[in-house]
């Protein structure tokens, strides 16, 4: 399968109604502190439709009273949203309604607008049956059941990948787009190697440590040189405990971050539920290849492009990774786009915001 990009996507011609600068809110039970994929997209997206002049509102846990999450307690879930939230989208009444997630406050978010007859549209940024299931087993058809008439009503809901849309299709999901997604490249961006001082090749992964992400199988890999993790999550302290010779090397953000990429020689993704997978875009952009399985995400990211090596032999993946040419890695990288991303969100949200008021 051929890699899909964010340029591969024109950007769409909006319609004076879209492009108007109708305000648009984010609902969101996915944000800050949380480090993570939907986290850093919804941050650029909100800046890019707010410097394309549509101002741009998250509502997130922070403004609500919170309690950990079951088994994952960086996650924070907002316990009264069902009070709260409405009288914060009363306070935008003329702003397009975009509902993140499916937590407490995107279930919130449904409620309200069914009741008042506001639109909306919503994004399936996560495979949460199957994070579900990999903890508790419950069986996916009934997560998938639920998941179905959560985003039912929805004008459209959001997926990362042409891959993630007939998944979906298939499983019942109705007025499916496409929204792809973009890396920074002048944060991320192939530098010197001295941030990671260790025995070379370097493997590297980046991102939550928890169950769901298959972290296990790349630790058990019989590999040269060192391996190291970057990130935090419930499954931290067990697998440190459980790999000593591993470097886990905690949560890194900015510079921080894009200094232990750069450094690494390969990017090894062992998930077999991400819906895209931002860390790969991340790891490409600064000249390091990958290496994963061939599933949704790294099918669609790497493809054929020649930027990693894709095998259920994840050790083998890893090994031919170390040929790939890092600038074809760079180049690869340099065609997705923030902004693109951000006009294929527009241009979902078209109907809703060609609804409202005129503002000029």
């Amino acid at each position: 399968m051929a890699a899909v990009t964010a340029s591969t996507h024109p950007d769409p011609d909006l319609t004076p109604a879209a492009a108007r600068g109708a305000p648009i809110v984010i609902v969101t039970d996915a944000w800050r502190p949380q480090i993570n994929g939907v986290v850093r997209t919804l941050e650029r997206t909100a800046s890019d439709l707010t410097a394309l002049g549509h101002p741009t509102e998250v509502i997130g846990p922070d403004r609500f009273h919170t309690i950990p999450c079951p088994s994952y307690p960086e996650i924070r879930l907002a316990v009264d949203a069902w009070l709260r939230l409405p009288r914060l989208l009363d306070d935008l009444p003329d702003s397009a309604v975009h509902i993140a997630t499916e937590g407490p406050l995107g279930q919130a978010a449904r409620r309200y607008c069914l009741r008042r007859g506001r639109p909306f549209t919503t994004a399936f940024h996560t495979r949460f049956p199957e994070y579900i299931h990999a903890r508790i087993r419950l069986p996916l058809r009934w997560s998938y059941a639920w998941m179905r008439r959560f985003h039912a009503p929805a004008a459209a809901t959001m997926v990362t990948t042409e891959s993630m849309r007939r998944d979906l299709a298939a499983c019942g999901f109705d007025h499916l787009r496409l929204w792809s997604r973009g890396v920074d490249t002048e944060l991320f961006r192939p530098r010197d190697k001295t941030a990671l001082s260790m025995p070379r090749p370097i493997f590297l992964n980046v991102g939550r440590v928890a169950v769901e992400k298959n972290i296990k199988q790349f630790l058990d890999l019989e590999l040269p040189g060192s391996k190291v993790v970057v990130g935090d999550g419930p499954q931290l302290a067990e697998l440190r405990e459980a790999y000593p010779e591993v470097h886990f090397l905690g949560a890194k953000v900015g510079e921080e971050l894009a200094r232990c990429y750069a450094a690494a020689d390969v990017f090894v993704f062992p998930s077999r539920t991400d819906t895209f997978g931002l860390v790969l875009l991340e790891a490409l952009a600064s000249g390091v290849p990958v290496a994963a399985l061939p599933v949704n995400g790294p099918l669609d990211v790497i493809g054929e492009a020649g930027v990693g090596a894709l095998d259920e032999d994840l050790a083998t993946a890893a090994r031919k990774a170390l040929s790939v040419d890092p600038t074809a890695c760079r180049t690869h990288a340099l065609r997705f786009s923030w902004e693109s991303c951000a006009r294929q969100f527009l241009a979902n949200l078209q109907p809703i915001l060609e609804a409202l008021p005129d503002r000029r």
